[in-house]
């Protein structure tokens, strides 16, 4: 480390990528096999953190579409309806042990291809997508048992949207109880961030899994909206904006398809006087600048009580300066790159409406590359409840301030907003959390952290948030039929 200015420079300590394998063409996995698209289209990924071109991703049609899905639905019908559970669960844990031993692999290429800092990759979404295959792969012969008194039968046929915020831990929420249940799978990725979605399909033909039983097509919104509207698909599930989300239940009413939908958020982080102030300090900059505010539960409203509230920003200002926005790949960076040119261009949108609002801004005194997508992390204060900025999700590191003084008061304003996908509080007062954790219409309330997540409990939302709960035996029971 060398010292400039006072302030501590880390030297770069770049993960290596001479140990990933990427083609530069990759087709629809379809059936086991690896198939051209019948559309001969492809699209482009590219690199958020120099804008330089990753792999090229296949376009899959209609044609497609139908093709997976009759792949699935022989799948389910000839093999893995039929298959004893304990080998469905023997499978689950292959895939499992595969993931875990080409972790390190799986984590450069979904620092390279969504932006999110390696150690963010490393750390957290690669073990959670392991473990979410493990967690689910012991539920397959356990179903009875989850469920008691309770006959239990798989849907069929999932059809899967994943967005690109979490690309391998969405997937790995979705497939995993689908195939725990005795469904099978079509899944579609992001189309801005498909490359481990696409090495999970490697992994899953590596793991023997019978042919057709998860297929893995790729392609923009015509591909997405094909599967939701096919006739043999049984269940939805979707992770997205509450728009498109709206959106697929319009198509499937009057349909018997059942559907889970995690939807946006606008989730609140309220500080009370007595809490550990630097702890919660660490939970505000976890919950919406280490991701780049890129969480759909991202903490992107903070409420402070008012006595505490000068000293609570200072403090939270104060350890912005020390954040290290760059390259994704750097071991030392702090806010990766936007997903995005359209997300960038969309954030940088809500920070000027930020401005005209009357808000006032402050911004981390950091070095922004010059290539790539790149937002310094921000924060507004003096903003009003019914400002734009508080009221519609931003997808990016910005967080709006609001003071509070009474437990009544920030009840309200944290249930003033269309979501409620999720809330932290942090107080020292056990009766005060539980008080709380009623009263918020949120589906998940951290109680002195942030953005903690296990394969064992469920998350999910109320309102525009969506419906339905992934994770858990919550999870497990929206890919059953129970009796």
């Amino acid at each position: 480390m060398t010292s400039k200015n006072k302030n501590w420079e880390y030297s770069p300590s770049l993960e290596g990528t001479g140990h990933i394998k990427l083609k530069k063409k990759y087709d629809l996995f379809i059936n086991g096999k690896w198939v051209k698209s019948s559309s001969k289209k492809y699209f482009k990924t590219i690199n958020p953190n120099d804008e330089k071109l990753i792999a090229e991703i296949s376009h899959a049609n209609q044609k497609d579409v139908d093709l997976a899905v009759n792949s699935a639905r022989k799948a389910y019908d000839t093999v893995w309806s039929k298959m004893p559970a304990n080998e469905r669960g023997k499978y689950i844990y292959r895939i499992a042990r595969i993931m875990q031993e080409r972790a390190k692999e799986l984590a450069v290429i979904e620092s390279l291809d969504s932006g999110k800092p390696i150690r963010e990759a490393r750390d957290i979404d690669i073990p959670l997508a392991c473990n979410h295959f493990f967690y689910y792969a012991g539920w397959a012969d356990k179903l009875d048992y989850a469920f008691p008194n309770r006959k239990t039968k798989p849907l069929g046929v999932a059809g899967q949207i994943i967005p690109w915020n979490f690309p391998l831990l969405m997937a790995a929420w979705k497939i995993a109880p689908a195939l725990a249940a005795g469904n099978t799978v079509v899944l579609k990725p992001a189309e801005t961030t498909s490359l481990t979605a696409l090495k999970l399909a490697e992994i899953i033909e590596e793991s023997g899994l019978p042919a057709g039983v998860v297929n893995i097509i790729t392609g923009h919104g015509d591909t997405g909206a094909s599967i939701v509207n096919h006739p043999d698909i049984n269940k939805i599930a979707f992770t997205g904006s509450t728009g498109v989300g709206k959106i697929i239940q319009k198509a499937i009413a009057g349909t018997d398809k059942k559907a889970t939908l995690e939807l946006g958020g606008k989730s609140a982080n309220i500080i009370f006087d007595d809490a550990p102030l630097d702890q919660a300090i660490e939970g505000i900059v976890n919950g919406i600048f280490f991701n780049q505010g890129h969480v759909c539960c991202a903490g992107s409203r903070l409420f402070v009580q008012e006595n505490i509230a000068d000293k609570v920003i200072r403090k939270l200002k104060h350890r912005m300066k020390s954040l290290v926005v760059g390259n994704p790949l750097d071991k030392n960076t702090d806010v990766g790159a936007i997903n995005s040119k359209e997300q960038l261009h969309i954030i940088n949108k809500y920070i000027k409406l930020g401005k005209k609002e009357g808000a006032e801004i402050y911004q981390s005194e950091c070095s922004i590359p010059k290539k790539g997508f790149f937002c310094p992390p921000t924060i507004f204060t003096n903003v009003a409840q019914s400002s734009i900025i508080v009221q519609e999700e931003i997808f990016g590191p910005v967080l709006t301030i609001q003071t509070f003084r009474t437990v009544d008061e920030v009840i309200q304003k944290a249930n003033n907003t269309p979501f409620g996908l999720a809330a932290g509080v942090w107080t020292d007062k056990g009766s005060r959390i539980f008080n709380l954790t009623t009263k918020l219409k949120a589906g998940v309330v951290w109680a002195n952290t942030y953005n903690k997540f296990d394969p064992a409990s469920p998350f999910g939302g109320y309102k525009e948030s969506g419906f339905g709960r992934e994770g858990g035996m919550h999870g497990l029971s929206a890919y059953l039929k129970l009796s």
